[in-house]
Order: structure tokens, then sequence, then C-alpha cells
């Protein structure tokens, strides 16, 4: 017996998901100096305000990076 596969293409969907049940967008931002981050918030006020408080730390930390964590759903029409 010769083994067989079956493929079959599909054409799929890739948006975020905005359905009620998903998990929320969360924000973070990271110093690209020293690599330090934030603690990740659902607020994008929460990083920023971390942002000032590390540079006024730190005052040769001028460049930072965001870091957004957002689900995305994936699904096939058959």
């Amino acid at each position: 017996m010769s083994p067989r596969a079956v493929v079959r293409h599909q054409q799929w969907t890739l948006q975020p998901d905005r359905e009620p049940d998903a998990e929320p967008t969360s924000y973070a931002m990271q110093c690209a100096v020293c690599g330090e981050i934030s603690p990740t918030d659902t607020e994008f006020t929460a990083s920023q305000n971390w942002v000032f408080a590390h540079g006024g730390r730190n005052p040769t930390h001028h460049t930072y990076r965001e870091v957004i964590t957002r689900p995305w759903k994936a699904w096939w029409k058959p």
C-alpha cells in the first residue's frame, strides 16, 4: 500500500479579533538603550507614563520601542 494525501486549498481571511470575548489589546514600552520594559497594560497612557518616569531616572535614555499585543482571528470560507 502506498501513502496518499489529499491537499485542499482554501481561501483564508485574517483580521483583528473584535469579538466580545477576544483578549484585550495591550501596550508596553521598551527602552532601546537599556532594554528595560514597562509593565503591560490595556491603556497606552500607563506605558507612556512609564517612559516619562524611566527617562527622568535615566536622562540619557531617549529612544523607546512600542510593544503592542493585538488579538487576531483567522478563518477559511468553505
